[in-house]
């Protein structure tokens, strides 16, 4: 009867932090959040309702798997239910790191009981994949529309059954910018033609407009773009009654009197109740680019979104607000964070820095991730086979435990905090010893790399933590029972990634190529307050 007694007290416990994130609740519990809504790097979201349900999709850059799929019951809690995309092409190109390329601004939509993500490779072209399912398999990318520079595509199938695409220009390839063009497209949507129109000149006041979404309502053409620039811009709305135009503009939202710096580039969604909503994200340095929700109506046919506090005709983004009125009440729900790695299959948090390779490691049926230290890579900013999540919230702790299985002299493994500098604790063997330091990296063309002197660790089984504080200030700490932890090192302010925030995560790498690698067992990461 005791033991009965202790395993029905324990039960809460381990169902609490299975399920419930600890760290970041938007949900206010009363009927009211608080933005942010989702405290992490879902950069350049999109959103589409599908009936009762509404799914999220956001960049993923050179992090693979790529395309998250969120979903959501009330636009307010989320959960990841999978990625569209498992393996980026080309894959020559992207089996190794490649910081800031790859997938760029995508957008999610519902067409004839089908879902279709359109994102840019700004080095290759537009991309289109599809599925029936959100939670996938979703198709494999077909290039739908080639050339260097292309970005932030956005479909629209019009009423009469036409069908036409909207998209920017990256600079840094096309070398023209700040200007979108709309073109056709099959009604398929599976060939993108070369007939470009501009709609709009952003140097005219709207420099760096970028990422349109294309939207249809009262007989107008709408193009939802953000100008501006990342950190410091706004919302800008066209409207056109001919799809070509010529467009009016209307700048819509902006910081104006709040502390939400650069709120735009998002997705317009209308509840089953006939609420309309918005969102946008905020550049958070280090945090990445964390998702808003606006509230958003219509006044002569402009969308109003959150706002207008300073009176001056344009909204700026409200802090907390009734939720949205979707006809049901749901439950708190948050994104993965924390794994046991008791299930045969990685959580979806998690994602590595290239196209997975199958020697990198696997979960297994026995309780533990299973990594394997290769020899990847000269310098862990250009390692492939870290995996990493992203940073959940403003404050947080993340604690591992893993036993080291060495095989191989200097194989090392450890926790890090990945970003343009970076800082990790380095259980390494040396000489058939192990020894645990601090390493802390500055990227600036190249890597240069400072260390700790090495302590001496007489077991290969090891517990470590890095606490996250405001501004993205990180400790490090390690144990060998989880309850006496012993700080490591020099406290750490995080970067953000090549545009991406900063990550929280695991390696294990080799410096000699043998035939049979030392393996790291992760037997659990969590993540707490």
């Amino acid at each position: 009867m005791k033991n009965i007694k202790i395993i029905l007290f324990l039960l809460p416990i381990f169902c609490f932090q299975k399920n419930t994130a600890q760290v970041w609740t938007s949900d206010n519990g009363d009927g009211t959040y608080t933005n942010p809504i989702l405290h992490a790097d879902y950069s350049d979201p999109d959103v589409v309702r599908v009936g009762d349900d509404y799914y999220m999709t956001a960049s993923s850059f050179n992090c693979i798997p790529g395309l998250p799929i969120l979903h959501s019951k009330d636009l307010v809690n989320w959960k990841i239910i999978g990625h569209a995309l498992v393996k980026q092409p080309p894959f020559e190109t992207y089996d190794s790191v490649q910081h800031g390329n790859g997938v760029w601004a995508p957008s999610i939509t519902y067409h004839k009981n089908e879902f279709y993500i359109y994102y840019p490779d700004p080095d290759f072209g537009i991309y289109m994949i599809k599925t029936k399912k959100a939670e996938g398999p979703w198709s494999e990318p077909l290039l739908v529309k080639a050339g260097k520079g292309l970005i932030d595509p956005s479909p629209l199938w019009d009423t009469d059954g036409k069908a036409y695409l909207t998209h920017a220009f990256a600079g840094s390839r096309a070398q023209i910018k700040s200007l979108l063009v709309v073109c056709t497209m099959n009604p398929e949507g599976t060939v993108v033609n070369n007939d470009e129109v501009m709609v709009i000149d952003g140097h005219k006041g709207e420099e760096t407009i970028e990422g349109p979404k294309f939207y249809k309502r009262n007989g107008y053409y709408y193009i939802f773009a953000p100008a501006g620039g990342v950190p410091t811009g706004w919302q800008t709305v066209l409207r056109s009654k001919n799809v070509f135009g010529p467009y009016e503009k209307k700048k819509v939202l902006e910081q104006g009197s709040t502390a939400i710096n650069g709120p735009h580039q998002g997705a317009w969604v209308t509840t089953q109740t006939g609420e309309d909503w918005f969102f946008h994200f905020q550049d958070k340095g280090a945090y990445g680019r964390i998702v808003h929700l606006q509230p958003m109506k219509w006044v002569n046919d402009w969308p109003v979104m959150g706002e207008d506090f300073d009176k001056n005709g344009i909204g700026e983004p409200i802090t907390t607000y009734k939720k949205p009125n979707v006809g049901k009440k749901y439950p708190i729900e948050t994104p993965a964070e924390s794994d046991e790695f008791n299930e045969p299959k990685l959580g979806l948090q998690w994602q590595w820095q290239a196209n997975r390779q199958i020697n990198w490691g696997f979960p297994t049926s026995l309780g533990y991730l299973n990594l394997f230290c290769n020899t990847t890579s000269q310098n862990i900013f250009n390692a492939p086979n870290l995996v990493l999540q992203k940073f959940p919230a403003e404050e947080f702790t993340a604690t591992t435990k893993l036993t080291f299985n060495s095989r191989l002299n200097k194989e090392s493994t450890g926790l890090i905090v990945m970003g343009l500098d970076y800082s990790l604790l380095n259980f390494k063997n040396n000489g058939g010893k192990l020894y645990l330091s601090q390493k802390t990296g500055t990227f600036d063309k190249t890597v240069s790399e400072t260390e700790t002197t090495p302590i001496a660790v007489e077991s290969n089984t090891i517990y470590l933590r890095v606490q996250i504080s405001k501004g993205g200030m990180c400790s490090f700490f390690y144990s060998l029972d989880d309850k006496n932890y012993q700080k490591v090192g020099n406290d750490f302010k995080a970067k953000e990634g090549k545009w991406i925030g900063a990550k929280v995560g695991l390696f294990a790498l080799g410096e000699e190529v043998k035939n049979d690698s030392g393996n790291v067992e992760v037997d659990w990461f969590r993540v707490t307050k």
